[in-house]
C-alpha cells in the first residue's frame, strides 16, 4: 500500500438542494462536507484537480427518466473530473498518476481503480483529458466521422460552435477535408475566434434570423452534414440549406435544456422526406468502442497544431455552481472546467 501523509478524511462537495425549475439558480445548490470512507483493496483516493460541468447535466437535475440517472437529491452531484491519486491500495494505480473518473463535484473521491484511467500528461496538460483527449473529444470526433458520415468534401455547418465539442468539430472537418466550414455563436469574439480555428465562414445567431445568415455563408452551395449542438432555430435553417443525402447528427439542444414547456419541432421537417435526410441521434456512451482511433488521431492533430482547444477556467469548488449555470447560458469559448 503506498499512501502520503495527513491524508484526508473529509471532503467538500456541491449537493442538488432542489431541483430547478427552467434555468437554475444558486438556491438549487448546497455546499456540504462529507465524510471519506477508508480505503478497500483495489481502490484509491484522488484529489482533483478540475471537474467537468456540461449541459447534460441539466436533464440530470430534473426526476424524469432519461438516459442518465437523475441526480438524487441532498446527494453529490457526479460527472467527470481529472485528479491525482494520493492513496492507492490497487495495483496498476500509484501515488502521483493523474487518471481520469466519474466522481466529480467534489474536491477528494475514494473509487474503484477500475472506474479510471490514467491520464497522458505526457501528451497533453491535465485537463485536457476532460476535453480535446477527453469525453469531449469523443463526442466531436464519432458525432463528425461515425454518426454523419462526413466525407472529405463536404460543406459542414457546426451550432454551438464555439464550444467544447462544437469547436473540435469545425476543426476535425478541416482536417479530414472538408470543403468548407461553418459555425454559429453568441458573441462577436466567439466568431472571431472560429474564424481563428480555421472555420471558412461565423455568425452571430443573435444578429439576424439563423437561416438567412447560413444561407449566406454557404455561399449558394447548401450544407452536407449538420453537426446540432443547439436545436430550435438552428436545426429548422439546417434543414432548409441541407443538400439531397445531407445528414444530421443530433448531439444536443441546448436552447430547450432550460425550457418549462414543450417546445415544438422543425415547422419544415417534411423536408427531410423529398431531401432524402438521415437524421441521428447519438450519446458518447454508445460511441466508446471508437476511442482507440480517435486518441490516436487526435493526439497527432494536436501536436502538429491542427487542432487546437480552449478552455473557460473557473477557480473553486463553490464556483462549480455558477460555473455550469454560465455554462448554460453561453458564458464559456471552449471546455467550461473548475479548477480546485
Amino acid at each position: 500500500m503506498s499512501t502520503t501523509t495527513a491524508l484526508p478524511t473529509s471532503t467538500r462537495e456541491i449537493r442538488l438542494a432542489s431541483r430547478p425549475a427552467g434555468r437554475p439558480v444558486p438556491e438549487n445548490f448546497r455546499l456540504s462536507e462529507s465524510p471519506l470512507p477508508e480505503l478497500q483493496d483495489g481502490q484509491i483516493l484522488v484529489r482533483n484537480l478540475y471537474i467537468s460541468v456540461d449541459p447534460y447535466m441539466r436533464g440530470r437535475m430534473n426526476d424524469t427518466k432519461s438516459y442518465s440517472a437523475p441526480f438524487a437529491l441532498d446527494a453529490a452531484l457526479d460527472g467527470g473530473a481529472v485528479g491525482e491519486v494520493i492513496a492507492s491500495r490497487a495495483e496498476g494505480r500509484k501515488v502521483g498518476d493523474v487518471v481520469v473518473h466519474q466522481l466529480g463535484w467534489r474536491e477528494h473521491a475514494v473509487l474503484d481503480a477500475d472506474a479510471t484511467a490514467v491520464a497522458r500528461t505526457d501528451l497533453a496538460p491535465a485537463s485536457a483529458f476532460l476535453g480535446a483527449l477527453g469525453m469531449t473529444g469523443l463526442t466531436a470526433y464519432a458525432g463528425l466521422l461515425k454518426v454523419a458520415d462526413f466525407k472529405p468534401g463536404d460543406v459542414v455547418f457546426v451550432s454551438g460552435a464555439a464550444g467544447a465539442v462544437g469547436s473540435l468539430v469545425g476543426q476535425i472537418a478541416k482536417a479530414m477535408g472538408a470543403s468548407r466550414v461553418i459555425g454559429s455563436a453568441g458573441t462577436p469574439e466567439k466568431v472571431a475566434r472560429l474564424l481563428e480555428l480555421g472555420f471558412d465562414a461565423a455568425f452571430n445567431y443573435r444578429d439576424a434570423p439563423v437561416r438567412d445568415q447560413l444561407k449566406a455563408a454557404a455561399d449558394g452551395n447548401g450544407i452536407d452534414v449538420y453537426f446540432d449542438n443547439v436545436g430550435g432555430d438552428h436545426l429548422e435553417a439546417a434543414l432548409a440549406e441541407l443538400n439531397v443525402g445531407g445528414r444530421v447528427a443530433m448531439c444536443g439542444a441546448i436552447a430547450q435544456y432550460n425550457a418549462t414547456e414543450p417546445t415544438p419541432g422543425p415547422r419544415n421537417l417534411m423536408l427531410a422526406i423529398g431531401k432524402q435526410l438521415t437524421l441521428r441521434g447519438f450519446l458518447v456512451g454508445g460511441q466508446r468502442q471508437h476511442r482507440p482511433e480517435f486518441f490516436e488521431a487526435m493526439s497527432v492533430w494536436l501536436a502538429d497544431g491542427s487542432v487546437r482547444y480552449d478552455e473557460t477556467v473557473v477557480d473553486g469548488l463553490e464556483n462549480a455552481p455558477r460555473a455550469f449555470m454560465d455554462l448554460l447560458d453561453g458564458a464559456n469559448t471552449g471546455k467550461m472546467l473548475v479548477r480546485l
